[in-house]
């Protein structure tokens, strides 16, 4: 079908459902092929492994001295440094964990002591929190090049604290010069913080060789999809804030009158911890760590080639794209399909084919505005992903395209759905999956 047809490319990794079929809305069941990465991963078999074998010593973190806490206090307290290797941290960083990204630098934003610089087409996570203090938005320019050099203009026209971008579009998949923007804002006298959602699970990241202060990264993206979260950073900001949260676990004495807060990391990690889901982002670290750099970056490249070739070849997609000078990006491509909604779209490409994209404006508003469209559909490559999976994307959104969906479709709510839905769903039906299991 494409002019890679004739190759073969397997999974670099097995994760939990690479062997999940799913009902389609015509009848009958096909294997289910995953392009949502981007929003949820699926966990590691690695990762299933070692929290199922974790799960029996589940106990108390820091509070008990029986067999089971001090198991679990010390897989929680090592995942630090599972962490820390896997990133490059420096001496001086300390890793924070939390919930997910948006807690990371919700975190950190109540920490940063003067003005955030951040750009225009960031995830909302990285647009929103950072009013505190003071906002300044940078629009990016049609390349690369310009953008940096508006951020140098912005940076030397006043003074901020911290500079916050994106490592990798969680739209487009493009990458900015990170290691030339901590340069940058350094010499400024200007930190810089790493929105890493999107660029952790597919690219390296050596804190300690670039100069990044901050970064922040889910579990749920990287194969680890337990409610996990890492802050990564410098130590005196993390130390001079008051907590994230106030409770037990974050100070080092109270009184009736008064409290002695304990230093990072536990002076943010009040509460119970999330030993698990700590313990299976520990574990997906050092997976991703063991993998081949190489390997990894050549999969993800040929089967993203794959399947924009592939578009390519059908009348009316159109690609997304922030800026036209740019070389590099992770797994994502983001497109629309003339003639279509792209929640339409979704919902054709899941009841009839089984296959999971995301549509709709991905949390970055204003870079949708930007780009000059209301919504888009994503679609995001793994290491489960398969070049047989890329061909029945692009042969599905062939088959849109010249003949229409085979089915009738909606709006219930404000989303797309087949009409009348035939799939069974969890409480819907008798026999019913996914809640009952």
């Amino acid at each position: 079908m494409t002019a890679f047809a004739d190759q073969t490319c397997a999974p670099l990794a097995p994760v939990s459902g690479c062997d999940l079929r799913v009902p389609l809305v015509q009848g009958g069941t096909v294997g289910y092929a995953n392009f949502d990465y981007a929003a949820s991963a699926p966990a590691l078999r690695q990762v299933t492994d070692r929290v199922a074998e974790l799960l029996p010593f589940y106990a108390s973190v820091h509070r008990g001295a029986g067999y089971a806490s001090r198991v679990s206090t010390d897989c929680y307290e090592s995942a630090r440094g599972s962490v820390a290797r896997f990133l490059n941290a420096a001496d001086d960083q300390v890793v924070v964990f939390t919930r997910n990204t948006t807690d990371s630098l919700n975190l950190l934003a109540s920490c940063v002591p003067g003005d955030t610089v951040v750009l225009d087409v960031e995830h909302h996570a990285n647009f929103l929190p950072w009013t505190r203090h003071g906002r300044r938005v940078v629009p990016v320019a049609d390349t690369i090049e310009e953008t940096v050099q508006r951020v140098v203009a912005e940076l030397c026209s006043k003074p901020a604290a911290l500079l916050a971008v994106t490592g990798a579009s969680n739209v487009t998949g493009e990458l900015l010069p990170l290691e030339r923007l901590a340069w940058i804002a350094h010499q400024c006298g200007t930190r810089i913080l790493v929105d890493a959602a999107q660029l952790a699970p597919h690219r390296r990241i050596d804190l300690a060789t670039t100069g990044i202060d901050y970064l922040a990264f889910s579990g749920h993206k990287a194969y680890a999809p337990f409610g996990a979260g890492v802050l990564v950073g410098r130590r005196d900001w993390l130390d001079a804030a008051e907590p994230y949260l106030a409770g037990g676990g974050a100070v080092r004495s109270v009184t009736t009158d008064g409290v002695e807060w304990a230093p990072a990391p536990q002076r943010h990690e009040a509460g119970s911890p999330n030993v698990l889901g700590v313990a299976a982002l520990a574990v997906a670290c050092d997976a991703l760590a063991a993998l081949d750099e190489t390997t990894v970056v050549e999969h993800e490249r040929y089967l993203t080639h794959r399947l924009r070739y592939g578009l390519k070849t059908v009348a009316g997609v159109n690609f997304l794209r922030i800026w036209r000078d740019s070389t590099d990006a992770v797994g994502i491509v983001a497109f629309t399909v003339d003639g279509f909604e792209p929640g339409q779209v979704a919902a054709y490409l899941s009841a009839e084919h089984g296959i999971g994209v995301r549509d709709g404006r991905f949390c970055a508003h204003p870079l949708l505005a930007r780009l000059g469209v209301d919504a888009a559909l994503r679609a995001s490559i793994g290491l489960g992903t398969t070049a047989a999976d890329v061909d029945r994307l692009i042969d599905a959104i062939a088959t849109l395209v010249d003949q229409g969906p085979s089915w009738n479709y909606g709006r219930t709510e404000g989303h797309w759905n087949p009409v009348p839905e035939t799939r069974p769903f969890g409480g819907s039906a008798e026999g019913a999956a996914p809640c009952g299991f």
